[in-house]
Formats: C-alpha cells, sequence, structure tokens
C-alpha cells in the first residue's frame, strides 16, 4: 500500500488517500503477539458471518502482501483506526491498556498531521513538495520543524504555544487568529524558505537566514513608516 507518510515506531502511517492506517505487523509486534494468530483474528472478523457490513470490513481493513526474509509472499492487513479498535477489543490486560492508550494518542498524532499537510498543500504546494524532496524519507516532524521556524521567528513561539496561550483546539489552523501583518511575514518567509531548502539543506543556517531576513524587512518597514 502506497505510504503518503511514512510508517512511525507504531506501524500508523497516512496512506495516498490521506487516511491514517496502521501495519497489522507492527500490532503483533507492539502488543507481543504472533503475527498469525493476529491475522486469524482479523480473518475471523472478516468472515462474512461475523455480523459486520461488508462496507465497513472493506473500509477498515487492506489486505496487502510483502516478502520474507526467505523470499516467499506473505499477507498483512492495513488497517485504519476503527479497524484497529475492533481488532484490539478483545486484548486484555495491564500492558494491552497501555499499548491501546499508545496506540491511540498516536493516531491523533497521525490525524492531526494529515489535516495540517492538507491544509499546506493547498496553501502553499510548492513548501510542501520542496520539504518532500528535501528528505529522502519524509516524516510529520520535517514538516512541523520546518513551518514551526517560521511561526517562531515571526511570533515568538511554535503554532502549538500559540494555540495553548489563545485557547485554540488542538489541530485547528491558526491562520485566523492571526493579523494581516503576521500572516504576510509569515507568507514572505515560506516563499524564501522553499527557494532555500534544497541549495541550503542544513536548517541552523537556513533559520540563521530567515532571522537575518525578517529583522532587515522589519527595519526597512520601521524606516518606511517613520
Amino acid at each position: 500500500m502506497r505510504e503518503l507518510v511514512p510508517m512511525n515506531e507504531y506501524g500508523i502511517f497516512a496512506d495516498a488517500k490521506e487516511v491514517a492506517r496502521v501495519d497489522s505487523r507492527y500490532v503483533a509486534e507492539v502488543f507481543e503477539k504472533d503475527h498469525k494468530h493476529v491475522m486469524r483474528t482479523i480473518r475471523t472478523i472478516l468472515d462474512p458471518e461475523s455480523g459486520l457490513s461488508e462496507e465497513f470490513r472493506k473500509s477498515n481493513f487492506g489486505l496487502t502482501h510483502y516478502t520474507d526474509s526467505q523470499g516467499r509472499k506473505k499477507p498483512y492487513y492495513c488497517m485504519t483506526r476503527d479497524g484497529f479498535t475492533y481488532l484490539v477489543m478483545g486484548f486484555t490486560g495491564r500492558k494491552a491498556a497501555q499499548f491501546k492508550e499508545a496506540y491511540i494518542k498516536r493516531f491523533n498524532e497521525m490525524e492531526n498531521f494529515i489535516l495540517q499537510l492538507r491544509e499546506s498543500r493547498l496553501e502553499h504546494p510548492m513548501f510542501t513538495e520542496q520539504i518532500t524532496l528535501a528528505h529522502e524519507e519524509p516524516k510529520p516532524y520535517h514538516f512541523s520543524n520546518e513551518y514551526d521556524m517560521i511561526y517562531r521567528i515571526v511570533l515568538g513561539k511554535s503554532a502549538r504555544q500559540f494555540r495553548v496561550e489563545n485557547g485554540i483546539s488542538k489541530g485547528e489552523v491558526i491562520k485566523p487568529y492571526l493579523t494581516e501583518t503576521q500572516l504576510e511575514h509569515i507568507d514572505k518567509l515560506i516563499r524564501i524558505d522553499t527557494g532555500l531548502m534544497l541549495a541550503m539543506p542544513d536548517y541552523d543556517q537556513r533559520k540563521r537566514h530567515l532571522e537575518w531576513y525578517y529583522m532587515k524587512h522589519l527595519q526597512k518597514n520601521l524606516c518606511e513608516s517613520t
């Protein structure tokens, strides 16, 4: 299954349709179960006699294959949050509860990131593309780091800190809460950073350059207004 965002350490990724999914092999590993037993449970869930609708089964469990170390083609499933939740309902015990909580947190993080990525792609397609090109395997933090660098330069804080200080819910876009001047500065730095990313791959070097440009830009505006 094609990945829009690569897997994290829990096997959660975003597929090409921007849906957060989890690899059944990772679920087996994290919950300390044999993958064949997890596969058997999933097949029971997918049995037409299970009582689940065909729509639920098809939309939440995607069958795919991998090649093992001996060159054999073997099946595994990529599940949505709902598919994963249904699967692990039967996993009991203190440790299983801790793993479930950890997965819920990671799913939330991935889904929030997908929303942010979708928003940034619509608003700054070239910037998003450059971040993808600048990293062999782009991770969620590559995108958030780049945006937060610009937010910190203009706002003096990350997007998360801005949300907390202004009572904005997690994952909500902060643009409507910014001034026209702040939006103008952010947009200008994003355009510059888009051009710098491949020519100047070092993050700290780019940050220093953007900070220098921003200060010069502010000084110029100040002189023009006096």
